[in-house]
């Protein structure tokens, strides 16, 4: 075999290519002044974070001193602290917390900050069903919460250093907190907690009184919330793929950061911010919307094996604007399930939290699959409330299975006379398509009728891939082999970790993407030989049958290797669901569909007189105008 060689242009191809990249290269490259200046900036991030944690690390030690009698202390802080060294001067101004709870969560406030800094719920467990350990939204440090105040005298006041005095009352059932970050007797700012007996969600109120004269009031002050997610699912990698930032804008309309290492955003008018894990949510929300909101998204997940802990960094920085001097906004803490219906019942378009897909897909999940799982796993097992959703939801579409069968049998019935015309007019494309169109419309039949009862189908077909990932009720619920139905089925597990297939298909085997790998496989080997059969191949498009014969073998790999680290659930719905319909298929073949009945009916319609519809009028006008012009082209020649 002769060996190729360079030439003397491919050389001078490559040294352009080459000069273009470093010239590209050049261009891009940074100036000294840019350097500099990002270099500045970077040292001028860090020095302000090491001033804001000396100023709160002497804040602390100073504060542990105070004494009511300490005047030359309470003096120092003065110097730090401005007015607000009165909050440093009470009791409270201690390493304490307050509990509250009610059915469903366990909050813990903290004297420092007045924020949360335990949220446990109640009614759910992590990992698994028995682990005795419960989800905490909110723990050890990773949340953290702060109002940056500036007052009058240019001090910045940063509240998550500062101590707050805490007041617990109830009211009714309600259970009311209210921490006080003092600048005086009667001057404050003040977190106002209120927590309903059985819910989820509680009123937070931010109002200050009589701070008009200390606080510099001229700008917004800025609410910095952050939470880092913690791990509360069996497979980290497939909860990590639902874990987002989401936020709503005042007149209904959502949106999120998507999915990467850093995501940004600034919305202006937002009504709502949720840090959402897969089945469980963190969510802030106010009546007055925030005039411009900051939010950033950060990826913490590099290693599925190593990163065990954490799986993304949830940040947003809002400003709070002063109304007559003083700080007054009503708003909302919810920590609770991701869960459709109860985020629905509040009415405040929280449900859009929920990722049930767009458009059509979302409107099939909310007013056809919801409703009907719901009522059907009110009564019986999850497991079977799926098998019994799958039957019914392939029993309605079977209507259009049959019709997509039926125009695969007249297809079939149609193909030797397709066949025939297509060797007659080998030459001729366009006479054969005219002649093809004319053979269709004397035997009454639309080639296109296979397509669309297919088409209708494929909307309801993703709509299950949103639905049952969504689907919270399905969490940590047994059938079968299968532990949790919202996560893998896993047989078989090995602790190796396999390049590549660790890391893409798992260090497990999950039996139900199996099961359903092999439905897929013998759905596809019954339908692929009648396609083949209905249609022909056409000269100059590829040959559809030997594609399909590689789509047998190339769907059900794509199954195992894309469903085994997914929820059990879904590949339990595909397995049924592709059952249902191999059995419905021979039913109608064998019993339903007759195939010399179609043949005598066909040549019944091509006795009858054919009525031809405008659109297919206007197809053959203007293929015999192509015709006509292709043979004028040839005389001319």
């Amino acid at each position: 075999m002769e060996e190729k060689k360079l030439d003397f242009r491919s050389i001078v191809g490559f040294v352009l290519i080459f000069g273009i990249l470093m010239w590209i290269m050049y261009q891009n490259a940074p100036t000294e002044e840019q350097i500099a200046a990002d270099k500045a900036k970077k040292e001028k991030l860090e020095q302000a974070k090491k001033d804001q944690a000396a100023a709160a690390k002497q804040l602390e030690v100073v504060q542990t001193n105070v004494t009511a009698g300490d005047s030359a202390t309470i003096a120092k802080l003065r110097g730090t602290l401005g007015a607000f060294a009165y909050s440093a001067s009470l009791p409270s101004a201690k390493q304490d917390f307050t509990t509250i709870e009610n059915d469903f969560v366990v909050l813990k406030i903290a004297n420092r900050g007045g924020y949360i800094a335990e949220a446990k719920l109640k009614e759910f467990e992590r990992f698994q069903k028995g682990s005795g350990e419960l989800v905490e939204l909110i723990k050890n440090n990773n949340a953290d919460f702060n109002i940056r105040l500036q007052t009058s005298d240019n001090r910045i006041i940063d509240t998550k250093n500062m101590y707050f005095e805490p007041t617990l009352t109830t009211s009714g059932t309600d259970k009311v907190l209210t921490m006080r970050l003092k600048a005086g007797p009667e001057q404050y700012l003040e977190y106002r907690y209120v927590l309903k007996k059985s819910d989820y969600m509680l009123d937070f109120d931010v109002r200050s009184q009589g701070l008009k004269n200390v606080l510099n009031t001229a700008k917004p002050a800025d609410l910095e919330w952050d939470l880092k997610t913690y791990r509360n699912e069996k497979s980290i990698s497939y909860e990590n793929r639902f874990a987002e930032l989401i936020y709503e804008y005042e007149d209904g309309k959502d949106d999120y950061l998507g999915h990467g290492k850093d995501k940004n955003a600034v919305a202006d008018k937002v009504s709502y911010i949720a840090y959402k894990q897969h089945f469980f949510t963190s969510i802030l929300l106010t009546k007055k919307p925030f005039e411009k909101a900051e939010m950033h998204s950060t990826e913490l997940m590099d290693d599925s094996t190593k990163d065990t802990v954490f799986m993304k960094q949830f940040k947003s920085k809002l400003p709070l604007a002063y109304t007559n001097g003083e700080l007054d906004y009503k708003m909302n803490w919810y920590y609770g399930p991701a869960d459709y219906k109860l985020l629905n019942a509040y009415d405040r378009n929280l449900d859009e939290i929920i990722p049930l897909g767009w458009g059509i897909f979302g409107w099939i999940n909310k007013f056809i699959f919801v409703p009907l799982f719901g009522f059907l796993s009110s009564f019986i097992a999850y497991g079977i409330a799926i098998i019994l959703f799958t039957i019914l939801i392939k029993v309605a579409m079977s209507p259009i299975t049959y019709k997509s069968f039926l125009s695969q049998a007249k297809m079939k019935v149609l193909r030797p006379e397709l066949a025939e015309l297509n060797e007659k007019f080998a030459k001729d494309p366009m006479k054969k398509q005219q002649e093809t169109m004319k053979l269709y419309n004397k035997a009454g039949v639309n080639p296109m009728a296979g397509c669309i009862p297919a088409l209708i189908q494929l909307p309801f077909m993703y709509a299950s891939f949103q639905f049952f990932p969504a689907a919270i009720e399905l969490r940590q619920k047994s059938f079968l082999w299968a532990d949790d139905l919202s996560s893998f089925d896993a047989i078989f597990t090995w602790k190796t970790h396999i390049p590549v297939i660790s890391s893409f298909y798992g260090n497990h085997i999950s039996l139900f993407p199996i099961l359903a790998a092999i439905a897929i496989f013998f759905y596809m080997k019954m339908t692929t030989g009648d396609q083949a059969m209905s249609q022909p191949p056409q000269e100059g498009m590829p040959d559809m049958g030997k594609i399909m014969k590689i789509m047998i073998y190339i769907s059900p790999l794509m199954m195992l290797f894309f469903f085994n680290n997914y929820g059990s659930g879904l590949s339990l719905y595909n397995f049924i669901s592709n059952l249902i319909t191999i059995g419905i298929m021979i039913v109608i073949k064998k019993y339903v569909v007759d195939e010399q009945k179609i043949h005598a009916q066909i040549q019944e319609n091509k006795q009858k007189p054919q009525k031809v519809s405008k659109f297919q009028k206007k197809m053959q006008e203007m293929m015999e105008q192509a015709e006509a012009q292709k043979a004028a082209q040839n005389k001319k020649k």
